[in-house]
């Protein structure tokens, strides 16, 4: 009998089912560590391979076909939609995403128009391509979350202390959230662009939502993310929330509208399921530098991350944040191998 989506193990257990095996996928396995990804993109600007379809799809595949993981993540950036709509904006090697006019204005809002399907039509037709060649194993749509997205085109690029952010945030909050407004529309129609080509699954990832309070995150964030989760709420795909250092957020990010909450890994994964609450599927959590320890010590704690992962409704093993590009492919290949393998032992 032939594997369908249907049997996927990764979407039975955001389903909150029980599937045969734990299932296993990594952030950012597509790429950076990869020797066949640095050299297809040798010579190639981070933002101009997101639109080259050919490249994207090359890329999303080669983890799935190195690994045999139970997902595929599509390759891409959390500022390409903003670059599909014309901000003025550049991936930098070694800093990250660079604004060329950050936000400082209402006037400046005028330029996050609405996303076209005619701006992002090489990226869907790659997403067409990668279900056609994924078969039976399920593809992740992605896009940044607003806050997110917010703190990159307010600061003009990264920031350790999100001071010019959080400035705005404070001293002007019709500006913020008009800001994150315009931001989680944007966000919500990329995301679904991507399942309407044929993603199984989104995840919403908010990388610096950890720097805020949960009573600030309650007031000037969530509100944001929800109505991204929601504007995608009636395509019947699972969604995931991820932020890194968001263990005082858990529950409220789950309670914006995640069918999965994604944990990073500074909170044991049975206390994020306590924290998260009833009714939703966890995805978590190993250190993604234990990758560089020996590997019983790696197969010992991603035995107790399983383990605990079964206190909740659904658990779908990952690292607690990406894959670091010093990352040995083979480490990520025996870890597979060991959570597909744990469930006989």
């Amino acid at each position: 009998m032939t594997a369908t989506l249907t049997d996927s193990a990764f979407l039975q257990a955001c389903r909150g089912e029980q599937p045969s095996h734990t299932p296993v996928w990594f952030m950012r396995q597509a790429g950076r560590s990869l020797p066949e990804y640095l050299k297809l993109r040798e010579g190639v600007a981070m933002l101009d391979s997101c639109f080259q379809t050919d490249m994207v799809v090359e890329i999303t595949m080669q983890p799935v076909r190195r690994y045999g993981v139970d997902a595929a993540i599509f390759f891409s950036d959390i500022v390409v939609p903003l670059k599909a709509i014309g901000v003025d904006l550049d991936i930098v090697p070694g800093t990250g995403p660079v604004i060329a006019d950050p936000i400082r204005s209402h006037a400046q809002l005028d330029q996050f128009r609405d996303l076209e399907a005619d701006d992002v039509t090489t990226i869907t037709d790659a997403v067409k391509a990668l279900v056609g060649e994924l078969g039976s194993t399920p593809l992740i749509g992605f896009a940044g979350a607003p806050f997110t997205l917010a703190s990159y085109l307010v600061e003009g690029g990264p920031s350790k202390d999100h001071r010019k952010t959080k400035k705005l945030m404070y001293s002007d909050p019709d500006l913020w959230h008009a800001l994150l407004a315009r931001i989680s529309v944007i966000a919500g129609q990329f995301l679904r662009l991507q399942v309407e080509a044929g993603a199984s699954a989104i995840q919403l990832f908010d990388s610096w939502a950890g720097n805020l309070s949960l009573a600030d995150y309650e007031q000037y964030v969530r509100p944001h993310s929800e109505a991204v989760l929601a504007s995608v709420a009636d395509l019947g795909v699972p969604r995931i929330h991820f932020g890194v250092g968001t263990g005082e957020l858990l529950h409220s990010m789950g309670q914006a509208g995640a069918d999965v909450v994604g944990v990073d890994w500074r909170v044991p994964l049975d206390e994020a399921v306590r924290r998260v609450g009833p009714g939703k599927a966890v995805q978590g959590n190993l250190d993604p530098t234990l990758l560089f320890a020996p590997t019983e010590l790696v197969h010992a704690k991603a035995a107790e991350i399983i383990d605990a992962g079964r206190t909740a409704e659904g658990h779908v093993f990952n690292l607690g944040h990406g894959v670091l590009p010093a990352t040995d492919p083979d480490s990520l290949a025996r870890l597979v191998d060991f959570v597909h393998g744990y469930e006989s032992n």
